[in-house]
């Protein structure tokens, strides 16, 4: 009896060593893929990395890790042939099945799923901010984004009639769909001005516009878009995505 309490004592020490190796080896491979990840995309600020599933070391020795989370704040995307860049905040996302190089150079993950955010202050850098004529006399520009609700953008148009600004701005509720790298901003319906409609062409000139986000971190890409409280939500997802090397 004596003997087999030993053992089991003697078991219990080692598991107890085996979870905290795994987790020291956790814990600086985490710093190590972070470091990487910063240097490969360019990054301003290190990115948060959890790598989840335990044991840890039971998955390196498989060469594959089965989920991964990488959280980047403030996101430099290009923007445009111009050297433009749009700012993401809060880009999350989830790597699944996750295969290494024996070196540890680079790695990949067979698919990915997150989201991130488009402010609305970011995003209205790319409306028309500065006056553009819609009828004789009639100047206007986007002054302003918001939460329209539903899942719509609320612009804010400043008009200018006769050399005279309106008090108010006038408001228009906003679609917002992605196509491709590009998201885009359609009024749903198109205001007055003053009493005055100018032709559709001259309004969706300044009430519609569009912004390419030309890459993301790791070649993942935008599925979606929904237009929220803080800006316009982002999902993403790709396959064979590349987090170094």
């Amino acid at each position: 009896m004596r003997a087999l309490r030993r053992l089991l004592i003697v078991v219990l020490v080692l598991g107890v060593l085996f979870v905290v190796v795994d987790r020291v080896a956790v814990h600086f491979a985490e710093s190590e893929a972070a470091d990487k990840l910063k240097t490969s995309e360019g990054l301003t600020d290190t990115p948060d990395v959890s790598i989840k599933g335990f044991p840890f070391l039971t998955q390196v020795a498989g060469g594959e890790l089965d989920d991964i989370e990488v959280g980047i704040r403030n996101y430099e995307a290009p923007s445009g042939d111009g050297g433009e860049k749009i700012r993401i905040d809060d880009l999350n996302a989830d790597m699944k099945g996750v295969r290494f190089t024996g070196d540890y150079s680079s790695a990949t993950a067979a698919t990915a799923t997150g989201t991130a955010l488009i402010s609305y202050e970011e995003l209205l850098r790319t409306a028309k901010a500065e006056p553009t004529q819609v009828a004789p006399g009639v100047t206007a520009r986007v002054v302003g984004l918001s939460d329209g609700g539903n899942g719509k953008i609320k612009v804010a148009v400043e008009a200018t009639v006769l050399g005279k600004t309106l008090p108010d701005p006038v408001t228009v509720l906003s679609s917002v769909t992605v196509q491709g790298k590009t998201v885009k901003v359609h009024a749903d319906t198109l205001p007055r001005f003053g009493g005055v409609r100018p032709a559709e062409g001259r309004v969706r000139a300044v009430t519609d516009f569009q912004q390419a986000v030309d890459q993301l971190p790791g070649g993942i890409r935008i599925d979606s878009v929904r237009a929220a409280q803080k800006g316009v939500e982002i999902t993403v997802k790709g396959s064979d995505v590349r987090l170094a090397g």
